[in-house]
């Protein structure tokens, strides 16, 4: 028995809007309510939780291209099928000579360009916020090396710790002996080099994903709404042990920060290299 044309256009609309809503609850529900905030997850499908204003962004970006690209595929599948089923031979056995129809060739040459536009305007926005940077409330500057994260706090003092993947933490190969410590709710400029090889400072949950190219100091921001524990890797093949070069940053409140700032200038003003500075104690 044979489907009318009605009642195939009435059916497939309401495959595409069950479809549509099925990802909306997924969108919207996906990215904060399975993982622990800051860190992976097992199965991990969707992005991290977001823990900054250009991860807010980032997320809402990825969300409305994803929903662009359900209802374009769920159109072009429905227009196949509805050629499939009033153009095959049966059921058209003489069929048509056109060869031009004006208005079809503007319509599909003007859709598209007017969905590349609306790709676009949000896309270039979101791609200033990233790149430039606000004024900053505190640098610190990471320096990548074989295969460690060292931190400097040139706002704060003279001094510099190194940062290494321990073996006793968790979660596991993502945490550090030494976490980078900032805020909340201010703009931390960090300025990001490496001293061997090329490395990638990248944090998922604040948007942060930039080169540590040795000879070159590039520059990125986050501005961390949240206090907790938020964890990234080096994202660049660096080497051997790239996949053991764990980046930790603990935010925390002010009062937090400031009393860490003045137990790490006493015990490491040295400035050398080699030093260690644990985030432990005054933020615990």
């Amino acid at each position: 028995m044979r489907m009318s044309m009605g009642r195939v256009g009435r059916h497939l609309l309401g495959m595409a809007t069950i479809a549509l809503v099925a990802t909306g609850i997924t969108l919207m529900t996906g990215g904060a309510a399975f993982a622990e905030l800051g860190q992976p997850e097992p199965w991990e499908w969707h992005l991290q939780g977001s823990g900054s204003p250009v991860m807010d962004n980032i997320v809402w970006f990825h969300n409305f291209l994803s929903v662009l690209i359900i209802v374009i595929t769920l159109f072009v599948l429905a227009l196949l099928v509805t050629v499939v089923m009033k153009f095959n031979a049966k059921s058209n056995p003489v069929p048509s000579r056109t060869t031009h129809n004006t208005l079809i060739e503007v319509v599909w040459t003007l859709v598209p360009v007017l969905i590349l536009v609306g790709i676009a305007v949000p896309s270039f926005r979101l791609l200033f916020l990233e790149l430039d940077v606000p004024k900053a409330d505190l640098t610190v500057k990471a320096t990548g090396k074989q295969w460690y994260w060292s931190y400097a706090y040139p706002d704060n003092g003279k001094f510099e710790f190194d940062s290494l993947m321990a073996q006793d933490k968790q979660p596991r190969l993502l945490g550090v002996d030494n976490e980078m410590v900032v805020p909340v709710n201010k703009v931390i400029r960090v300025q990001v080099t490496g001293t061997d090889v090329i490395h990638a400072f990248a944090l998922p949950a604040f948007g942060v994903k930039i080169d540590a190219i040795p000879g070159r100091l590039n520059e990125t921001w986050f501005k961390a709404t949240k206090t907790g524990m938020f964890y990234g890797q080096c994202s660049e093949l660096c080497g051997k042990d790239h996949a053991f070069m764990p980046i930790a940053i603990r935010v925390v409140n002010d009062q937090e920060f400031a009393s860490w700032v003045e137990s790490a200038k006493k015990k490491y003003a040295s400035g050398g290299t080699s030093t260690f500075a644990s985030a432990a104690g005054p933020t615990q």
